[in-house]
């Protein structure tokens, strides 16, 4: 079922786990995803890049998303990721999106509350939920590219921003990276613990492939609700590219035969992410999942 982030959010911040949310692509990406989740009763937020959007993108992935949420009675959040221009977020309104995060992280303070505050007004009359980010996870583009160093989130700035922009949740920077770690992180707990005491809305943690899980389960204990996945996908993908090349027997291959490997290594990583982030069992009508209970229905969107 097709939800907000206001349905899955608050009920994870109030249990203590997080959602995963993965960056995706292609219908095996997407179909890995939601088996999964659907297996494991946890919801899942779908996310797509500014990247993956561009031309015919816009059509086919969010088309595919909206066409098999209902067929899954998880939650689902199709959610616009790190979108840096903002008649693109506009336009991902228009095409169903449930969610979508503005990234106005180089930008200043006011800037970025400015035009957060001008999307918030333009999706919330539509029921769609806005992520916005203060200070800046930095690491590698998706063409391997090395981005600046990133900028720790400044606790004195959350309170007066989500005030300002009115957003549903805050991507915060306290350690992480995008893409893959050349060293282990240390993330920043006290710093994240000071930013949730203050933060009126739920908080998101980018970077998170590559995360020790000891430090990502810190994280979560102390206030993430929403963690971002993709460079860990990416390398399941390539693992089972690899072991599916190796089983090609014939000059035409069958479609199942060669995508499976592909869609069980992503199947493997996936699973391992919901167990990390405690979101396992928490679907509605899921039962219970560790120590925590699950957290109320989820409303549809649509």
């Amino acid at each position: 079922m097709l939800v907000t982030l206001n349905e899955v959010l608050p009920g994870a911040r109030e249990g203590r786990y997080a959602v995963p949310a993965f960056d995706t692509r292609e219908d095996v990406i997407v179909r890995a995803i939601l088996e999964t989740a659907e297996a494991e009763r946890s919801p899942v937020i779908m996310m797509t890049l500014e990247y993956d959007v561009q031309g015919n993108g816009l059509v086919y992935l969010p088309g595919l998303i909206r066409a098999v949420a209902d067929h899954h009675d998880i939650p689902v959040v199709l959610h616009l990721d790190h979108c840096w221009h903002e008649e693109l977020v506009y336009a991902c309104i228009d095409r169903g999106y449930s969610s979508v995060m503005f990234d106005g992280s180089k930008l200043s303070f006011d800037e970025n509350a400015r035009i957060t505050g001008r999307i918030v007004k333009r999706a919330h009359p539509k029921g769609i939920t806005v992520e916005a980010e203060l200070g800046f996870v930095g690491g590698a583009t998706l063409d391997g590219k090395e981005r600046a160093e990133s900028v720790l989130t400044d606790p004195r700035d959350v309170r007066k921003f989500v005030e300002l922009t009115e957003v549903d949740a805050l991507a915060v920077s306290i350690g992480t990276a995008h893409g893959v770690y050349k060293s282990e992180p240390k993330l920043n707990i006290e710093r994240l613990k000071e930013i949730n005491e203050i933060s009126p809305v739920p908080l998101v943690l980018h970077g998170g492939s590559g995360t020790p899980d000891d430090q990502v389960r810190d994280a979560i204990r102390n206030g993430i609700s929403k963690l971002n996945l993709y460079a860990d996908v990416r390398i399941a993908m390539g693992r089972g590219f690899q072991e599916a090349a190796g089983k090609i027997d014939r000059p035409d291959p069958l479609p199942d035969v060669l995508f499976q490997p592909i869609k069980d290594a992503i199947s493997q990583v996936v699973r391992q992410k919901i167990h990390l982030t405690g979101s396992n069992g928490r679907a509605p009508g899921g039962g219970p999942a560790d120590e925590t209970p699950p957290t109320r229905a989820a409303g549809r969107v649509g």
